[in-house]
């Protein structure tokens, strides 16, 4: 497991970067982060190659003194799983956040924030990252000199932290399909109904994939010609690989599909319905 930690301010933005070397010591600002929200309260479900925008607002109460500029210095929210002192592995955002300021005195300044932290598969290793994450401010600042042209560089970097803040749900997308046959099928007999459960798989970027979920309920559901909803046929169990089937007696035409309402590590997955017309 790769352990990481907020490090430098790089190239205009404050970076993730894996823990190299000790950050320097500076005497804690006076900073505060409140009403932290992530994602609308709603997880967060990642599949194996896109990239989840999420939303975060909050508000941020830090010295007059301080110009967040977020090249020397910046500040933010950030998606942590494990303490706050030894995560297991970190999300954040590069990008500035878009803050208005709505009171000030002579010493202090509080604004209204919100930023997006970018949740890519890539950086999600294994299945214990289907978790619950919490939420850190930070603030990060440098005074390093990296012009090599005199031979010299400056690394001296200072962060901190504060949390947990808020707690975030992130989980694993899954898929479901649906094939009912035959068709077109007379009334009367009998329509089998199979398809499958699966869900992302994040072991590696390279061999990412959809893996099948097995022994979880997933509801049969059906919606007659004409009909505006759904309605559960029945309850059955996903098998080996996340397979599914089952048995209907056909008597009108109409749209099959599965749903699944998801677990605490997954999230929720309805298929596209499959029509049968019935003779």
């Amino acid at each position: 497991m790769r352990k990481i930690a907020i490090g430098a301010i790089a190239s205009g933005s404050l970076a993730l970067s894996v823990l190299a070397t000790p950050t320097a010591s500076a005497a804690t600002p006076d900073f505060t982060f409140s009403k932290v929200v992530v994602n609308g309260g709603k997880a967060i479900v990642v599949g194996i190659s896109n990239t989840v925008k999420v939303p975060v607002t909050y508000t941020l109460t830090h010295p007059a003194d301080v110009v967040l500029d977020n090249k020397t210095k910046a500040a933010g929210i950030l998606l942590y799983r494990g303490s706050l002192a030894r995560s297991e592995n970190v999300v954040g955002n590069d990008e500035a956040p878009t803050c208005t300021v709505t009171g000030s005195t002579a010493t202090m300044v509080t604004e209204s924030c919100e930023e997006t932290i970018l949740v890519d598969p890539y950086f999600l290793f294994e299945a214990a990252d289907a978790t619950t994450w919490h939420a850190a401010g930070y603030y990060g600042r440098t005074d390093s000199d990296n012009d090599d042209s005199d031979g010299h560089v400056s690394l001296n970097y200072a962060d901190d932290m504060w949390g947990p803040l808020a707690s975030a749900q992130i989980k694993r997308a899954a898929k479901l399909t649906v094939n009912a046959g035959p068709e077109p099928v007379v009334k009367g007999r009998t329509l089998t109904v199979t398809g499958s459960l699966t869900r992302a798989t994040w072991y590696s970027y390279k061999d990412a994939t959809y893996t099948g979920y097995t022994s979880q309920p997933v509801a049969l559901q059906f919606k007659a010609k004409g009909a505006t909803a759904y309605k559960t046929v029945k309850t059955i169990t996903s098998g080996t690989s996340g397979t599914l089937k089952t048995t209907v007696t056909a008597s009108v035409d109409g749209t099959y599909r599965y749903s699944f309402a998801g677990t605490t590590t997954t999230g929720s997955a309805t298929a596209t319905g499959d029509y049968v017309d019935v003779k």
